[in-house]
């Protein structure tokens, strides 16, 4: 599959495991059209806040995510106990790359994801400034040593969001499968920018909503219970 690919699409075969987007909440079953539906209508969202996001001017985009840092610093207590899942910034998303090294002489753990392929969860990695770096799918870098890790808290990089914590993302279904999977299910914490709001993403049973979303000057928004 290429980056140009969109995994909602049918041809891309990018269905959720055990037919989970068959399925609405409290097990109703939903249509095959209304599922389709739903998927053709995220891909034209997805396309529209990518290209939303990349027109932000660099200056806007660097102000949000010196306001994302400063609320990151006042969530997560560098403790040698926590480990911070972040990730390597693609598409004009929030760079966390300065507040990543910070964050390491502070004593705090960073893990970055590890993508190595399609329909599989991920897995974490301990990263540190003079890590030796791999590339995954897509190019994306990641550490190419060192044991797995198990991450406390989860940063994960919005297209879009709505009010109830739900994250649009790439579409690849990488952080719902991780989430699911995952034993000990750590702190989800949703980054973008304030104008990827939208009103809903339609969450399908098999989307998981983040514990908190941080938009960049907005204050940060908790899932509702």
């Amino acid at each position: 599959m290429t980056e140009t690919q969109d995994p909602d699409d049918e041809a891309c075969g990018g269905s959720p495991p055990c037919f989970l987007h068959e399925i609405g909440p409290g097990g109703a079953p939903v249509g095959a059209q209304q599922a389709t539906d739903v998927a053709r209508w995220r891909k034209s969202e997805r396309s529209r806040l990518i290209a939303l996001r990349s027109a932000l001017p660099a200056e806007d985009r660097a102000l949000h995510t010196a306001a994302i840092v400063r609320q990151l610093d006042a969530m997560i207590a560098p403790q040698s106990s926590e480990i911070v899942s972040v990730y390597w910034p693609i598409r004009a998303e929030p760079d966390l790359r300065a507040w990543m090294r910070a964050a390491c002489t502070r004593g705090l753990r960073v893990a970055l994801p590890v993508a190595v392929q399609l329909g599989q969860p991920l897995t974490f990695r301990e990263w540190r400034p003079d890590s030796k770096m791999a590339r995954g799918l897509w190019k994306i870098p990641y550490p190419a040593e060192g044991p797995e890790v198990s991450p406390t808290t989860v940063l994960a990089p919005l297209i879009g969001f709505d009010a109830a914590c739900y994250r649009l993302g790439y579409g690849g279904g990488f952080f719902d499968r991780t989430l699911a999977a995952m034993a000990r299910k750590p702190v989800v914490i949703g980054l973008g920018y304030p104008q990827l709001r939208i009103a809903t993403i339609f969450p399908q049973s098999h989307d998981i909503p983040m514990d908190w979303i941080v938009a960049g000057s907005e204050s940060a928004v908790r899932r509702p219970p």
